[in-house]
């Protein structure tokens, strides 16, 4: 069962930038598409963004394109959002999550297709 641990969180104010890391332990990591989701407070976790194992496709939640960017270092088994132009609509707690199958991946945004999560950053944006 791969880790996933997430960091990059903080306070930052409407139109600033963060940018989320998450580290995986499994050296499967290169094997699985993984994602980004999102849970704020009375709310239910919502998707953010998608890559494929290899990066060549991402995929996005219409709330966040054009200002979110999805990515991936396979060799250092990282996965990134740089997160641009933040509005306190984007604040929530922030989890990455690893795909249920590898050399996998449906273009489903639902979180039942991922199937391990890290615990979660916290993102607050203040206006």
């Amino acid at each position: 069962q791969v880790q996933l641990v997430e960091s990059g969180g903080g306070l930052v104010q409407a139109g600033g930038s963060l940018r989320l890391s998450c580290v995986a332990s499994a050296r499967t990591f290169s094997r699985y598409a993984m994602g980004w989701f999102r849970q704020a407070p009375g709310k239910e976790r919502e998707f953010v963004a998608a890559i494929t194992w290899i990066g060549e496709r991402t995929n996005y939640a219409d709330s966040v394109t054009g200002r979110f960017i999805i990515s991936r270092d396979n060799v250092k088994n990282m996965l990134y959002l740089q997160m641009n132009s933040l509005k306190p609509e984007d604040t929530a707690v922030y989890y990455c999550a690893q795909y249920f199958s590898p050399y996998t991946y449906y273009g489903d945004n639902g979180s039942s297709g991922f199937g391990s999560w890290g615990q979660g950053t916290q993102v607050t944006v203040s206006s």
